[in-house]
């Protein structure tokens, strides 16, 4: 990606999110890798990147272990590995041993499973393996404290032996002596030290003519001396030679392991990049987290769709102050593609052109953003930028002059893959001329379909936006009533410098304000009061709007409420209903077995009895009887559903029931004691004693 000027990474302050990254890294490799932040311009590398980053953030929410446990820098074993006749020591073969370990671990983790969960992070160990044999071969030679294993050679085996007797009978003949001058009172308090790695005696000095032996030393003193005895001198001379075949033969073993090990440098630098990688993803994942950093979308195409953008170390500093930071939501795409932002001085003008900028960067080096994951941001191939005050003492250029040059360069060099952000444009010079200039720069940056934002105070900017096909105006809001910047991007419209309200807001004398709204042209003051009262009426539209989709969230949440009382309600029904089943059923059972009880009573009074005809009577009455009861109770029933008695004097066109077999007819004639009823097309005689009045039920 290419940059322009050379300062727009640390204009933007990628700098400082690089070393964030860096902090978070444990080993040289990964931090080395964080600095030189790579910026890519090809989708499928950024999309590997990113997935890596997304999927190690899952790991570390989810609190799972990843085993890359491996912080130390052994490039310098490394590198002497791969130099023929080098020689690694003890020490330097045990961290490459932890290296190998390290890397068989990773390799453990990533079975099947894993690799399908976590498929970009399985794509490190492509083009790689696990060799076992370096691990055998160190283990071969070396112990756990990174000493040469007596077992390592035959020679060395033979040398350690006759060098642990030697060394047993010097100390035999060294104590004895020691204990015949300790009692002679020759010796010092210390009775003995070491001296150029030979056990000597420390002698009064006085006395150190009474002993035989090699002067080696004195103490500051001069009233110790340190003499090694005659009768040890050869043990000791011996013990020496026999500790110099020790190394002699311990270095050659090494040197012979250092070969072998050579053979698989190349891997081992492989394992080591391995470990760096994944810390790297960790670090890049760690960040994330901080800074609240998601996935988006991403298109191969020039495009920028920011929903809920945060800028980063914004976000950082306002979480330690508990403050919040307001979002950014923008869109630059085909249809507009250069966004103009105006609005009062110190209202985060020039904080939203620098969190695209640096969102933009960083999600091109692999690094999640402070976004929310519905968002879209393509790719671009070069990046411009003008921030500030580009004055130059050592090339005479004014800050005008500055300017120009800047725009001469986006002007040659701007396509339709380049992002641009100019803050002030025209700046520096007379209002109308610069305005002038702004405008046909504007102009021609459009023509070459390049994406970019710009900020201004200048009025005939904001007009050309709504005139210019590409072009999209959008404000920084401003609270008039409270006089204080709301930090928010309103897109669609411009706004107001609120040059008079901020006078206001800082207590300058009103006098002086209002001599100062004379001295403006009525047609500007006029549009530039517009533009104020129309800003305001959009706050009041979006805070109206975000009531009413709080009054709509509340209102689905009602709507859940209610379906979910209706669906426990429903499912109380059901339990009810089983319920009255399940009692029905009982009901049911317990009748089939009184009436098996019931049967078995009349077979057995059917074997024993001579009359038979009574008790085919009884069975008939015990089957059939009951059927008419169960019949009968189910018409009263529906007849209680459709009517009520009501009883009193029989008349006339009453309505009543026959108790007997619960019909229900018209009183048509009274005939004495009984009545002709009309039920159904025929006509009953029936007695009065056996009917009673009753009318239909209200519905």
């Amino acid at each position: 990606m290419k940059f322009f000027p050379e300062t727009t990474l640390l204009q933007l302050e990628f700098d400082k999110v690089k070393e964030l990254l860096a902090a978070h890294c444990r080993n040289e490799f990964a931090k080395k890798k964080a600095i030189q932040l790579r910026i890519h311009t090809r989708k499928e590398f950024i999309e590997r990147d990113l997935q890596q980053s997304n999927e190690f953030k899952t790991l570390l929410q989810s609190g799972q272990y990843f085993p890359n446990d491996f912080p130390l820098s052994i490039s310098k074993e490394l590198k002497l590995l791969s130099i023929p006749g080098a020689t690694l020591s003890g020490e330097q073969f045990l961290l490459i041993r932890r290296l190998a370990d390290n890397t068989n671990n990773i390799f453990r983790w990533f079975d099947e499973e894993r690799k399908i969960h976590f498929p970009s992070l399985s794509m490190v160990l492509n083009d790689s393996y696990y060799e076992k044999a370096i691990r055998l071969m160190i283990d071969e030679v070396l112990d756990e404290l990174g000493v040469v294993k007596d077992s390592a050679s035959e020679e060395l085996s033979s040398i350690r032996m006759s060098l642990y007797r030697k060394r047993n009978e010097l100390r035999r003949v060294f104590d004895k002596i020691a204990s015949k001058l300790n009692k002679q009172g020759y010796l010092a308090d210390i009775e003995e030290s070491f001296m150029n790695g030979r056990r000597v005696l420390a002698v009064f000095a006085e006395q150190k003519r009474m002993v035989k032996g090699i002067l080696h030393a004195e103490s500051d003193s001069r009233r110790t001396t340190f003499i090694e005895p005659e009768e040890t001198t050869e043990l000791n001379n011996q013990v020496f030679s026999l500790e110099n075949e020790e190394a002699k033969e311990v270095f050659r073993i090494l040197k012979k392991l250092t070969a072998q090990l050579s053979v698989y440098a190349h891997l081992l630098s492989a394992y080591y990049e391995m470990s760096g990688e994944f810390d790297f993803i960790r670090a890049k994942g760690r960040l994330a987290i901080d800074i609240g950093g998601n996935f988006p979308m991403i298109v191969d195409k020039a495009h920028v769709k920011l929903i809920n953008a945060f800028h980063p170390l914004l976000f950082l500093y306002n979480s330690k102050l508990s403050k919040p930071t307001i979002p950014v939501n923008l869109t630059l795409d085909s249809t507009n593609r250069i966004l103009v932002i105006s609005g009062p001085n110190a209202g985060g003008k020039t904080v939203a052109l620098k969190t695209v900028g640096l969102l933009q960067i960083m999600l091109q080096s692999g690094l999640l953003i402070p976004v929310d994951s519905d968002s879209e941001l393509g790719i671009f191939k070069q990046l411009m930028i003008h921030i500030g005050d580009t004055q130059s003492i050592e090339f005479e250029l004014s800050t005008y002059s500055s300017h120009l040059k800047h725009m001469k360069h986006f002007l040659e060099n701007a396509n339709g893959k380049t992002l641009f952000f100019i803050d002030e444009l025209g700046s520096g010079s007379d209002p109308n001329l610069g305005g002038a200039f702004a405008e046909v720069i504007m102009e021609e940056l459009a023509v070459k379909q390049s994406f970019g934002i710009v900020t201004t105070h200048y009025l005939n900017l904001k007009v050309m936006a709504n005139k210019v096909k590409g072009v999209m105006n959008g404000a920084m809001q401003f609270d008039e009533k409270n006089l204080m910047p709301l930090y928010k991007l309103q897109v669609g419209s411009p706004g107001s410098s609120y040059t008079f309200s901020i006078a206001e807001r800082i207590g300058l004398n009103k006098n002086l304000i209002n001599r100062a709204r004379k001295l403006v042209d009525e047609n500007h003051f006029q549009l530039d009061k517009l533009l104020n009262t129309t800003e305001q009426d959009l706050q009041n539209i979006d805070k109206e709007k975000r009531q009413l989709q709080q009054l709509l969230k509340e209102n689905e949440l009602l709507k859940k409420e209610m379906l979910e009382t209706i669906k426990k309600e429903k499912h109380l029904q059901e339990i009810e209903k089983f319920s009255i089943q399940n009692k029905v059923s009982e009901e049911k059972i317990a009748y089939l077995k009184d009436m098996e009880r019931k049967l078995k009573a009349l077979v057995i009074e059917w074997k024993r009895t001579e009359n038979k005809q009574e008790v085919v009577k009884t069975m008939d009455a015990l089957l059939f009887g009951q059927k008419e009861k169960i019949r009968s109770e189910r018409q009263q029933k529906k007849l209680n559903e459709k009517f009520e008695e009501v009883g009193g004097e029989i008349e006339i066109g009453h309505k009543v029931k026959m108790k007997q077999n619960r019909q229900v007819g018209i009183v048509k004639e009274i005939r004495g004691k009984k009545a002709i009823l009309q039920v159904g097309i025929m006509p009953i005689t029936v007695d009065l004693k056996d009917l009673i009045v009753v009318k239909d039920k209200e519905a």
